[in-house]
């Protein structure tokens, strides 16, 4: 996948709006601010492709991104605690909607801030995951702010945290210093790979 080849389509919130599925689609999940943006405008080597909302929990909408042939999709950020019942609904519609129709799921990222143990929030998504099948990996994120002797069990503590719920792999990543991009990419190639096989 040429990541150089990146553009951003639209922002959309209501799922009815969401562009045809007609190639494979790479999502980021994760809570407001664990750094998704970061890490997508370092995956296609871009400051600015996706846009860093200064206040989280604000971008209730779903952001597609054209990456070569393939679709990024970054979901809505959750667990920001000011939000509105009502915005919370609103998030639970819009994902739920995304995931239950007929796309391309191809690969899930689902980040995590590998700083702190994960939250009941996402402890729920790995489950939503779970239980829906849909085929997802971990990326850590925020590794330069580890010492590298911590590196080694902070990425086996999440394993162990992650397999019950059906991870496919853990990548611990930087959205700064850009660490452990190119095994993400190498992750996502693969995903893209054997989907285009199998069709």
């Amino acid at each position: 996948m040429n990541y150089n080849k990146a553009d951003f389509i639209a922002s959309y919130g209501i799922s009815s709006q969401l562009p045809e599925s007609d190639r494979p689609e790479l999502s980021f999940s994760g809570r407001s601010n664990v750094g998704k943006s970061s890490l997508i405008n370092k995956l296609c080597s871009r400051k600015n492709l996706a846009r860093v909302s200064s206040t989280p929990g604000k971008t209730a909408t779903i952001n597609f991104y054209s990456v070569d042939d393939c679709y990024f999709v970054d979901l809505p950020g959750y667990g920001y605690a000011k939000v509105s019942n009502a915005d919370r609904e609103r998030w639970d519609d819009l994902i739920n909607s995304y995931f239950e129709a007929p796309r391309h799921h191809t690969l899930l990222v689902q980040l995590l801030d590998c700083r702190h143990a994960p939250s009941a929030d996402d402890e729920q998504m790995l489950r939503y995951l779970h239980y829906h099948q849909i085929p997802y990996v971990v990326a850590l994120t925020k590794a330069d702010k580890l010492k590298k002797s911590q590196l080694a069990k902070t990425l086996e503590d999440f394993e162990n945290f992650c397999r019950p719920y059906g991870c496919q792999k853990v990548v611990l990543t930087s959205g700064e210093n850009g660490y452990g991009i190119p095994e993400l990419q190498a992750v996502l190639n693969a995903a893209v790979a054997e989907e285009q096989e199998a069709e």
